[in-house]
């Protein structure tokens, strides 16, 4: 139980931190990582530690905001730097989510506009987020110039290319081998950003989650601008 007591206490920890945060009407959140690094879950529990200590959480992630796929592969499906580009639509992230959250934003906002799995449009309702909500979003890429001023905290898990293939591998199946050509477009194009966006310079935080039962913190980042499963 060593291990569950490790990864809820640094949870735990870091919901104490964001939850004494009061920069606007909505505290925004981003977690970041590679493919299979563990975002989402590390997100879901961050959420549920924060509603515990009484706030209201909003859960997005940039899953639901995919260009479509004409876009995401117009420099072919096997491009490091067509996933790394094209895979999202971040004008339409900040149009209706992030910015609406953001100080002097409407609190209006929309939790997804597209569906990747049938490249189609999605209606979401546009909801209205309740006084004092903390989103917490997830996804790849989340330290990206376009994204970084949305950011009240950010969170990047560091976790290697042997630990995060195999773990998708063992999701959605294929090789668990990082050098393998079926992972050249992701691992190279997460290359591309680690090299180009540096997100461990960027983050408030960064969390070694090489190690699912026990994440650690590495150490608090330092901030250079601004206030990483789903394959493209």
């Amino acid at each position: 139980m060593a291990g569950v007591s490790a990864r809820s206490d640094l949870i735990s920890e870091l919901a104490r931190r964001i939850a004494a945060i009061r920069t606007g009407p909505t505290t925004r959140v981003g977690v970041d990582g590679v493919d299979g690094a563990g975002k989402t879950v590390f997100a879901d529990e961050l959420g549920v530690a924060l509603a515990a200590l009484g706030r209201p959480v909003i859960r997005a992630g940039t899953d639901s905001f995919h260009n479509p796929l004409a876009v995401r592969y117009r420099l072919g499906p096997g491009s490091p730097e067509g996933f790394f580009r094209d895979s999202f639509d971040y004008a339409t992230l900040r149009a209706v989510l992030l910015d609406p959250l953001g100080p002097g934003g409407t609190g209006r906002y929309r939790r997804a506009v597209f569906d990747h799995e049938t490249d189609s449009a999605v209606d979401a309702p546009v909801q209205i987020a309740p006084p004092d909500a903390i989103l917490v979003f997830d996804g790849i890429f989340t330290h990206r110039p376009e994204l970084l001023p949305c950011w009240d905290y950010s969170i990047f898990l560091r976790v290697r290319f042997d630990t995060s293939v195999p773990r998708l591998a063992g999701r959605i199946g294929g090789s668990a081998d990082p050098d393998h050509a079926s992972h050249r477009r992701y691992v190279q194009g997460q290359r591309i950003y680690l090299a180009e966006c540096r997100p461990e310079d960027r983050a408030t935080v960064i969390v070694d989650n090489n190690d699912l039962a026990a994440p650690f913190l590495v150490r608090a980042a330092v901030k250079l601008d601004g206030p990483g499963t789903t394959r493209g």
